[in-house]
Protein backbone atom coordinates (compact mmCIF):
# COMPACT_ATOMS: atom_id res chain seq x y z
CA UNK A 1 0.00 0.00 0.00
CA UNK A 2 1.23 3.37 -0.66
CA UNK A 3 1.45 6.86 1.92
CA UNK A 4 -1.15 8.38 -0.56
CA UNK A 5 -3.64 5.19 0.13
CA UNK A 6 -3.30 4.37 3.90
CA UNK A 7 -3.71 8.10 4.54
CA UNK A 8 -6.83 8.01 2.63
CA UNK A 9 -8.01 5.28 4.90
CA UNK A 10 -7.16 6.86 8.02
CA UNK A 11 -9.65 10.45 7.08
CA UNK A 12 -12.05 8.46 5.52
CA UNK A 13 -12.69 7.13 9.04
CA UNK A 14 -12.55 10.73 11.01
CA UNK A 15 -16.12 11.59 11.80
CA UNK A 16 -17.65 14.08 14.44
CA UNK A 17 -18.67 11.18 16.41
CA UNK A 18 -15.41 9.85 16.96
CA UNK A 19 -13.85 12.80 17.73
CA UNK A 20 -12.73 13.21 21.80
CA UNK A 21 -14.43 16.57 23.02
CA UNK A 22 -11.12 17.92 22.89
CA UNK A 23 -10.39 18.09 19.43
CA UNK A 24 -13.96 19.47 18.89
CA UNK A 25 -13.08 22.39 21.11
CA UNK A 26 -10.23 22.76 20.14
CA UNK A 27 -11.22 22.81 15.94
CA UNK A 28 -13.85 25.78 17.49
CA UNK A 29 -10.93 27.52 18.80
CA UNK A 30 -9.02 27.25 15.76
CA UNK A 31 -12.18 28.12 13.59
CA UNK A 32 -13.17 30.79 15.24
CA UNK A 33 -9.59 32.91 15.14
CA UNK A 34 -9.10 31.69 11.50
CA UNK A 35 -12.92 33.68 10.78
CA UNK A 36 -11.94 36.82 12.70
CA UNK A 37 -8.46 37.37 11.07
CA UNK A 38 -9.81 36.22 7.72
CA UNK A 39 -12.33 39.40 8.11
CA UNK A 40 -9.64 41.43 9.64
CA UNK A 41 -7.08 40.53 6.71
CA UNK A 42 -10.47 41.31 3.90
CA UNK A 43 -9.59 45.00 4.03
CA UNK A 44 -5.70 44.24 3.27
CA UNK A 45 -4.63 45.47 -0.29
CA UNK A 46 -3.50 42.09 -1.27
CA UNK A 47 -6.37 40.35 -0.61
CA UNK A 48 -8.05 43.08 -2.41
CA UNK A 49 -5.53 42.35 -5.17
CA UNK A 50 -6.83 38.70 -5.38
CA UNK A 51 -10.25 39.77 -5.37
CA UNK A 52 -9.69 42.12 -8.87
CA UNK A 53 -8.16 38.94 -10.66
CA UNK A 54 -10.62 36.50 -9.12
CA UNK A 55 -13.81 37.52 -10.67
CA UNK A 56 -15.77 33.57 -11.75
CA UNK A 57 -19.33 34.84 -9.68
CA UNK A 58 -20.39 31.54 -7.55
CA UNK A 59 -21.88 30.48 -4.35
CA UNK A 60 -19.10 31.30 -1.98
CA UNK A 61 -19.05 34.38 -0.26
CA UNK A 62 -15.93 36.48 0.08
CA UNK A 63 -15.57 37.25 3.83
CA UNK A 64 -16.65 40.79 5.19
CA UNK A 65 -18.28 41.30 1.74
CA UNK A 66 -21.41 40.88 -0.20
CA UNK A 67 -19.79 39.12 -3.32
CA UNK A 68 -19.65 35.72 -4.14
CA UNK A 69 -17.62 33.71 -6.32
CA UNK A 70 -16.96 29.91 -7.66
CA UNK A 71 -15.62 27.97 -4.65
CA UNK A 72 -12.19 27.94 -6.08
CA UNK A 73 -11.88 31.13 -6.45
CA UNK A 74 -13.54 32.32 -3.33
CA UNK A 75 -11.03 29.90 -1.04
CA UNK A 76 -8.06 32.01 -3.04
CA UNK A 77 -9.21 35.37 -2.07
CA UNK A 78 -10.11 34.45 1.80
CA UNK A 79 -6.99 32.41 2.08
CA UNK A 80 -5.11 35.61 1.07
CA UNK A 81 -7.08 37.28 3.60
CA UNK A 82 -6.94 34.53 6.41
CA UNK A 83 -3.00 35.34 6.27
CA UNK A 84 -2.61 38.95 5.33
CA UNK A 85 -2.24 39.92 8.15
CA UNK A 86 0.07 37.49 9.83
CA UNK A 87 -2.46 37.00 12.68
CA UNK A 88 -3.74 33.20 12.65
CA UNK A 89 -3.01 30.63 14.48
CA UNK A 90 0.49 28.26 14.55
CA UNK A 91 1.07 24.45 15.37
CA UNK A 92 4.70 23.43 16.47
CA UNK A 93 4.45 19.95 14.57
CA UNK A 94 3.72 21.94 11.33
CA UNK A 95 5.98 24.75 12.10
CA UNK A 96 3.82 27.26 10.48
CA UNK A 97 0.00 28.12 10.51
CA UNK A 98 -2.38 24.97 10.14
CA UNK A 99 -5.76 26.38 9.82
CA UNK A 100 -6.08 29.19 7.27
CA UNK A 101 -4.73 26.63 4.39
CA UNK A 102 -7.95 24.19 5.27
CA UNK A 103 -10.42 26.23 6.45
CA UNK A 104 -11.26 29.14 3.45
CA UNK A 105 -11.82 25.75 1.01
CA UNK A 106 -13.76 23.96 3.65
CA UNK A 107 -16.38 27.39 4.11
CA UNK A 108 -16.36 27.55 -0.05
CA UNK A 109 -17.68 24.49 0.06
CA UNK A 110 -20.16 24.59 2.69
CA UNK A 111 -21.98 28.19 0.72
CA UNK A 112 -21.93 25.68 -2.12
CA UNK A 113 -23.70 22.32 -0.72
CA UNK A 114 -25.31 21.22 2.55
CA UNK A 115 -22.91 20.81 5.30
CA UNK A 116 -23.62 20.64 9.19
CA UNK A 117 -21.28 21.57 11.77
CA UNK A 118 -20.44 18.28 12.87
CA UNK A 119 -19.42 17.33 9.22
CA UNK A 120 -17.35 20.74 8.96
CA UNK A 121 -15.63 20.20 12.35
CA UNK A 122 -14.50 16.70 11.82
CA UNK A 123 -13.27 17.98 8.05
CA UNK A 124 -10.88 20.47 9.58
CA UNK A 125 -9.77 18.06 12.18
CA UNK A 126 -9.22 15.39 9.03
CA UNK A 127 -7.09 18.32 7.26
CA UNK A 128 -5.21 19.10 10.67
CA UNK A 129 -4.17 15.49 11.39
CA UNK A 130 -2.73 15.00 7.71
CA UNK A 131 -1.17 18.09 7.02
CA UNK A 132 0.88 17.40 10.60
CA UNK A 133 1.29 13.94 10.47
CA UNK A 134 3.05 14.91 6.65
CA UNK A 135 5.09 17.60 8.64
CA UNK A 136 6.37 14.84 11.23
CA UNK A 137 8.25 13.05 8.20
CA UNK A 138 9.61 16.10 6.36
CA UNK A 139 10.39 18.86 9.16
CA UNK A 140 12.59 20.31 10.48
CA UNK A 141 14.94 19.97 7.73
CA UNK A 142 12.02 21.46 5.53
CA UNK A 143 11.24 24.09 7.17
CA UNK A 144 15.16 25.23 7.57
CA UNK A 145 15.60 24.37 3.94
CA UNK A 146 13.17 27.27 3.10
CA UNK A 147 10.07 26.19 2.34
CA UNK A 148 6.82 27.33 3.74
CA UNK A 149 5.96 24.25 5.21
CA UNK A 150 2.11 26.31 5.80
CA UNK A 151 1.83 26.27 2.19
CA UNK A 152 3.92 23.71 1.24
CA UNK A 153 2.32 21.19 3.76
CA UNK A 154 -0.71 22.99 4.26
CA UNK A 155 -1.98 22.05 0.51
CA UNK A 156 -2.26 18.49 1.75
CA UNK A 157 -4.34 19.79 4.75
CA UNK A 158 -6.75 21.29 2.43
CA UNK A 159 -7.27 18.44 -0.01
CA UNK A 160 -7.99 16.43 2.75
CA UNK A 161 -10.22 18.35 4.73
CA UNK A 162 -12.04 18.79 1.12
CA UNK A 163 -12.12 15.19 0.43
CA UNK A 164 -13.59 13.95 3.22
CA UNK A 165 -16.96 17.15 3.10
CA UNK A 166 -17.28 15.99 -0.11
CA UNK A 167 -17.59 12.09 0.54
CA UNK A 168 -14.57 11.19 -1.79
CA UNK A 169 -14.02 7.12 -1.68
CA UNK A 170 -9.99 6.30 -0.78
CA UNK A 171 -9.34 6.10 -4.22
CA UNK A 172 -10.12 9.21 -4.97
CA UNK A 173 -8.75 10.61 -1.47
CA UNK A 174 -5.33 9.27 -2.45
CA UNK A 175 -5.58 10.99 -5.81
CA UNK A 176 -6.55 14.05 -4.41
CA UNK A 177 -3.46 13.65 -2.20
CA UNK A 178 -1.32 13.02 -5.43
CA UNK A 179 -2.55 15.77 -7.70
CA UNK A 180 -1.75 18.33 -4.22
CA UNK A 181 1.83 16.85 -4.25
CA UNK A 182 2.56 18.36 -7.66
CA UNK A 183 0.79 21.60 -6.82
CA UNK A 184 2.54 22.03 -3.20
CA UNK A 185 4.92 25.29 -3.47
CA UNK A 186 6.09 28.10 -0.90
CA UNK A 187 9.28 29.72 -0.44
CA UNK A 188 10.26 31.51 2.75
CA UNK A 189 12.17 34.04 0.33
CA UNK A 190 8.98 35.98 0.11
CA UNK A 191 8.33 36.51 3.55
CA UNK A 192 7.60 39.87 4.46
CA UNK A 193 5.67 40.45 0.90
CA UNK A 194 2.21 39.97 -0.23
CA UNK A 195 3.55 36.82 -1.28
CA UNK A 196 3.47 35.19 1.47
CA UNK A 197 -0.29 35.25 2.06
CA UNK A 198 -0.68 34.75 -1.67
CA UNK A 199 1.14 31.15 -0.88
CA UNK A 200 -1.97 30.46 1.90
CA UNK A 201 -4.26 31.41 -1.04
CA UNK A 202 -3.45 29.12 -3.56
CA UNK A 203 -2.79 26.50 -1.35
CA UNK A 204 -5.92 26.42 -0.14
CA UNK A 205 -7.36 26.71 -3.44
CA UNK A 206 -4.77 24.01 -5.36
CA UNK A 207 -6.23 21.16 -2.42
CA UNK A 208 -9.57 22.08 -3.37
CA UNK A 209 -9.24 22.07 -6.31
CA UNK A 210 -7.20 18.43 -6.31
CA UNK A 211 -10.11 17.29 -4.52
CA UNK A 212 -12.62 18.51 -6.91
CA UNK A 213 -10.54 16.96 -9.69
CA UNK A 214 -10.54 13.74 -8.43
CA UNK A 215 -13.97 13.43 -8.14
CA UNK A 216 -14.49 13.94 -11.58
CA UNK A 217 -12.07 11.43 -12.35
CA UNK A 218 -8.56 12.83 -13.18
CA UNK A 219 -5.70 10.63 -12.10
CA UNK A 220 -2.62 10.77 -10.28
CA UNK A 221 0.46 8.48 -9.00
CA UNK A 222 -0.21 6.96 -5.02
CA UNK A 223 2.93 7.01 -4.70
CA UNK A 224 3.77 11.02 -5.12
CA UNK A 225 5.03 10.79 -2.12
CA UNK A 226 7.78 7.77 -1.63
CA UNK A 227 8.49 7.57 -5.31
CA UNK A 228 12.37 7.81 -6.23
CA UNK A 229 11.09 11.54 -7.82
CA UNK A 230 8.36 12.07 -5.51
CA UNK A 231 7.26 14.64 -3.06
CA UNK A 232 9.73 13.32 -0.12
CA UNK A 233 12.83 13.12 -2.33
CA UNK A 234 12.25 16.17 -4.22
CA UNK A 235 11.54 18.67 -1.72
CA UNK A 236 14.04 17.20 1.55
CA UNK A 237 16.19 15.01 -0.09
CA UNK A 238 17.20 11.40 0.31
CA UNK A 239 18.12 10.66 3.88
CA UNK A 240 16.33 13.41 4.96
CA UNK A 241 12.79 12.27 5.73
CA UNK A 242 11.45 9.88 7.86
CA UNK A 243 8.30 8.58 5.50
CA UNK A 244 7.51 6.22 8.35
CA UNK A 245 6.30 8.95 10.77
CA UNK A 246 3.10 9.62 8.47
CA UNK A 247 1.45 6.78 9.58
CA UNK A 248 3.02 5.86 13.07
CA UNK A 249 0.84 6.68 16.05
CA UNK A 250 -1.84 8.49 13.74
CA UNK A 251 -4.40 10.63 16.26
CA UNK A 252 -2.99 8.99 18.93
CA UNK A 253 -3.44 11.77 20.39
CA UNK A 254 -5.16 14.04 17.21
CA UNK A 255 -2.29 16.58 16.77
CA UNK A 256 -4.97 19.02 17.16
CA UNK A 257 -5.24 18.14 21.00
CA UNK A 258 -1.31 17.88 21.23
CA UNK A 259 0.85 19.86 20.81
CA UNK A 260 -1.87 21.70 19.57
CA UNK A 261 -2.97 25.40 18.04
CA UNK A 262 -0.89 28.09 19.14
CA UNK A 263 -3.27 31.45 19.22
CA UNK A 264 -1.24 34.19 18.16
CA UNK A 265 -1.39 36.96 20.68
CA UNK A 266 0.71 39.52 18.05
CA UNK A 267 -0.14 40.79 14.70
CA UNK A 268 3.45 39.86 13.19
CA UNK A 269 5.81 36.45 12.59
CA UNK A 270 6.01 33.84 15.13
CA UNK A 271 9.42 33.84 15.70
CA UNK A 272 8.83 37.39 16.82
CA UNK A 273 6.62 36.72 19.50
CA UNK A 274 9.41 35.25 22.77
CA UNK A 275 11.45 38.39 22.34
CA UNK A 276 8.38 40.97 22.09
CA UNK A 277 7.59 38.56 25.46
CA UNK A 278 11.09 39.20 27.16
CA UNK A 279 10.55 42.93 25.91
CA UNK A 280 7.12 43.59 27.39
CA UNK A 281 8.29 41.78 30.78
CA UNK A 282 11.85 44.56 31.02
CA UNK A 283 9.39 47.60 29.94
CA UNK A 284 7.08 46.62 32.44
CA UNK A 285 9.33 45.24 35.21
CA UNK A 286 11.57 48.53 35.20
CA UNK A 287 9.55 51.33 33.86
CA UNK A 288 11.74 51.40 31.14
CA UNK A 289 11.35 54.28 27.60
CA UNK A 290 13.38 55.16 24.70
CA UNK A 291 14.50 58.11 26.95
CA UNK A 292 15.98 55.42 29.66
CA UNK A 293 17.43 52.87 26.99
CA UNK A 294 21.13 52.70 25.63
CA UNK A 295 21.00 49.77 24.20
CA UNK A 296 19.11 46.30 22.89
CA UNK A 297 20.63 43.05 22.31
CA UNK A 298 18.15 39.79 21.44
CA UNK A 299 19.20 35.80 20.47
CA UNK A 300 17.28 33.36 19.46
CA UNK A 301 17.35 30.40 17.57
CA UNK A 302 19.36 30.78 14.34
CA UNK A 303 16.25 28.91 12.04
CA UNK A 304 13.88 31.66 13.42
CA UNK A 305 16.47 34.72 13.26
CA UNK A 306 17.13 34.28 9.48
CA UNK A 307 13.79 35.39 8.42
CA UNK A 308 13.41 38.21 11.80
CA UNK A 309 16.59 39.89 11.56
CA UNK A 310 15.43 42.83 9.36
CA UNK A 311 17.02 46.08 11.29
CA UNK A 312 15.34 48.73 8.52
CA UNK A 313 12.44 47.05 7.17
CA UNK A 314 10.93 48.58 3.78
CA UNK A 315 7.01 48.46 4.21
CA UNK A 316 4.96 47.68 6.78
CA UNK A 317 4.59 44.08 5.81
CA UNK A 318 8.51 43.72 6.20
CA UNK A 319 7.86 45.01 9.71
CA UNK A 320 5.79 42.09 10.62
CA UNK A 321 9.61 40.23 9.90
CA UNK A 322 11.73 42.88 11.49
CA UNK A 323 12.21 41.93 15.48
CA UNK A 324 14.12 44.53 15.98
CA UNK A 325 11.12 46.73 14.59
CA UNK A 326 8.72 44.54 17.10
CA UNK A 327 11.01 45.10 19.81
CA UNK A 328 11.08 49.12 19.36
CA UNK A 329 7.37 48.89 19.25
CA UNK A 330 7.15 47.15 23.26
CA UNK A 331 9.48 49.36 24.10
CA UNK A 332 7.51 52.33 22.97
CA UNK A 333 4.24 51.72 23.16
CA UNK A 334 4.31 49.17 25.80
CA UNK A 335 2.25 46.67 24.01
CA UNK A 336 1.91 45.50 20.17
CA UNK A 337 -0.92 45.62 17.99
CA UNK A 338 -2.78 46.31 14.63
CA UNK A 339 -2.32 49.82 14.10
CA UNK A 340 1.25 49.35 14.65
CA UNK A 341 1.41 47.39 10.88
CA UNK A 342 -0.97 49.62 8.81
CA UNK A 343 0.09 52.42 6.46
CA UNK A 344 3.36 54.18 6.84
CA UNK A 345 3.48 53.38 10.63
CA UNK A 346 6.75 51.73 10.65
CA UNK A 347 8.43 55.07 9.45
CA UNK A 348 7.33 56.30 12.84
CA UNK A 349 10.55 58.61 13.48
CA UNK A 350 10.35 57.65 17.23
CA UNK A 351 10.90 54.07 15.67
CA UNK A 352 14.05 55.06 13.08
CA UNK A 353 15.69 56.69 15.99
CA UNK A 354 15.47 53.32 18.34
CA UNK A 355 16.34 50.82 15.69
CA UNK A 356 20.28 52.24 15.68
CA UNK A 357 20.02 50.94 19.37
CA UNK A 358 18.42 47.23 18.81
CA UNK A 359 20.65 44.13 17.75
CA UNK A 360 19.45 40.41 17.11
CA UNK A 361 22.10 37.38 16.88
CA UNK A 362 21.60 33.30 17.38
CA UNK A 363 21.84 32.40 20.83
CA UNK A 364 24.86 30.42 21.70
CA UNK A 365 22.86 28.04 23.61
CA UNK A 366 20.19 27.24 21.01
CA UNK A 367 22.04 24.93 18.73
CA UNK A 368 21.01 24.61 15.13
CA UNK A 369 20.18 21.22 15.09
CA UNK A 370 17.97 21.90 18.42
CA UNK A 371 14.25 20.99 18.65
CA UNK A 372 14.11 23.83 21.42
CA UNK A 373 13.24 26.57 19.00
CA UNK A 374 10.88 28.94 20.70
CA UNK A 375 12.29 31.14 23.41
CA UNK A 376 14.51 34.19 23.08
CA UNK A 377 16.65 36.19 25.58
CA UNK A 378 16.85 39.78 25.84
CA UNK A 379 19.45 42.46 27.16
CA UNK A 380 18.90 45.90 27.75
CA UNK A 381 21.82 48.36 28.84
CA UNK A 382 20.11 51.66 30.08
CA UNK A 383 21.20 54.82 30.13
CA UNK A 384 22.40 55.05 33.77
CA UNK A 385 24.84 51.51 33.53
CA UNK A 386 22.05 49.15 34.43
CA UNK A 387 22.23 45.35 32.50
CA UNK A 388 18.64 43.94 32.65
CA UNK A 389 18.32 40.67 31.03
CA UNK A 390 14.97 38.23 30.48
CA UNK A 391 15.23 35.16 28.96
CA UNK A 392 11.26 33.21 27.62
CA UNK A 393 11.59 29.92 26.71
CA UNK A 394 8.65 29.97 24.74
CA UNK A 395 6.45 32.92 23.82
CA UNK A 396 2.61 32.73 25.81
CA UNK A 397 -0.05 30.01 24.38
CA UNK A 398 2.91 28.46 22.39
CA UNK A 399 3.31 25.20 24.27
CA UNK A 400 0.80 22.53 24.70
CA UNK A 401 -0.51 23.15 28.30
CA UNK A 402 -0.78 26.92 27.87
CA UNK A 403 -3.80 28.08 25.35
CA UNK A 404 -4.93 31.06 24.86
CA UNK A 405 -8.90 30.81 24.70
CA UNK A 406 -12.08 32.01 26.39
CA UNK A 407 -11.68 36.06 27.14
CA UNK A 408 -9.00 36.93 25.52
CA UNK A 409 -9.49 34.74 22.39
CA UNK A 410 -13.54 36.44 21.77
CA UNK A 411 -11.97 40.08 22.39
CA UNK A 412 -9.32 39.21 19.70
CA UNK A 413 -12.18 37.96 17.49
CA UNK A 414 -14.00 41.28 17.84
CA UNK A 415 -11.22 43.25 17.75
CA UNK A 416 -10.49 41.90 14.37
CA UNK A 417 -14.05 41.35 13.33
CA UNK A 418 -15.16 44.16 14.20
CA UNK A 419 -12.90 45.99 11.49
CA UNK A 420 -15.46 44.74 8.45
CA UNK A 421 -19.03 43.89 10.38
CA UNK A 422 -21.30 45.78 12.19
CA UNK A 423 -21.28 45.58 15.33
CA UNK A 424 -23.96 42.90 15.62
CA UNK A 425 -22.74 41.06 12.80
CA UNK A 426 -19.47 40.36 15.13
CA UNK A 427 -21.80 39.27 18.04
CA UNK A 428 -24.48 37.24 16.12
CA UNK A 429 -21.12 35.59 13.74
CA UNK A 430 -19.63 34.99 17.41
CA UNK A 431 -22.69 33.38 18.60
CA UNK A 432 -23.01 30.70 16.06
CA UNK A 433 -19.34 29.90 15.83
CA UNK A 434 -20.09 29.57 19.37
CA UNK A 435 -22.62 26.71 18.49
CA UNK A 436 -20.60 25.35 15.51
CA UNK A 437 -21.38 22.13 15.90
CA UNK A 438 -25.23 22.48 16.27
CA UNK A 439 -25.37 23.89 13.26
CA UNK A 440 -27.23 22.11 10.18
CA UNK A 441 -25.89 24.12 7.88
CA UNK A 442 -22.82 25.93 7.62
CA UNK A 443 -24.05 28.73 5.33
CA UNK A 444 -26.15 30.07 7.85
CA UNK A 445 -22.83 31.97 9.05
CA UNK A 446 -22.97 33.60 5.59
CA UNK A 447 -25.47 36.12 6.74
CA UNK A 448 -23.47 37.28 9.72
CA UNK A 449 -20.65 37.04 7.62
CA UNK A 450 -21.20 39.24 4.63
CA UNK A 451 -22.90 42.47 6.61
CA UNK A 452 -21.51 46.06 5.12
CA UNK A 453 -18.10 47.28 6.29
CA UNK A 454 -18.26 49.68 9.48
CA UNK A 455 -18.13 53.10 8.38
CA UNK A 456 -15.78 54.27 11.18
CA UNK A 457 -12.27 52.02 10.47
CA UNK A 458 -9.59 52.70 12.49
CA UNK A 459 -7.17 55.51 11.33
CA UNK A 460 -6.18 54.78 7.53
CA UNK A 461 -8.98 52.43 7.01
CA UNK A 462 -12.24 54.80 6.26
CA UNK A 463 -11.07 54.81 2.18
CA UNK A 464 -10.49 51.13 2.44
CA UNK A 465 -13.51 50.05 3.79
CA UNK A 466 -15.18 52.44 1.19
CA UNK A 467 -13.95 50.88 -2.09
CA UNK A 468 -14.40 47.34 -0.56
Amino acid sequence: MTIAIELARRIRAISYQGLPQAAVEAAKIGILDTVGVTLAGSLEPCARIARRVSAAPGPALLFGTTQRLSVTDATLVNGVAAHALDFDDCNNTLGGHPSVPILPGLFALADAMPVSGRDFIAAYVAGFETETRIARAVNLHHYDKGWHPTATLGVFGAAAAASLLLALTEEQTATALAIAASLSSGLKANFGTMTKPLHIGRCAQNGVLAAMLAREGMTASHDAFEHTQGFFNVFNGRGNYDAGAVLASWAEPLDVITPGIVIKQYPCCASTHAGIDAMLDLVRAHDLTPANVARVVAWMHPSRLVHVDRPAPRSALDAKFSLQYCLARALIDRHVVLSQFEDDTYLDPQVGGLLPRIEAGPHPRMLPDSDVRFGAEVSVTTTDGRHLHKTVDAAAGRMPGDPVSGRPLRAKYRDCAGRALTAAGVEQSLELLAGLETLEQVSTLAGTLSAECRLAQPSGRAALARAV
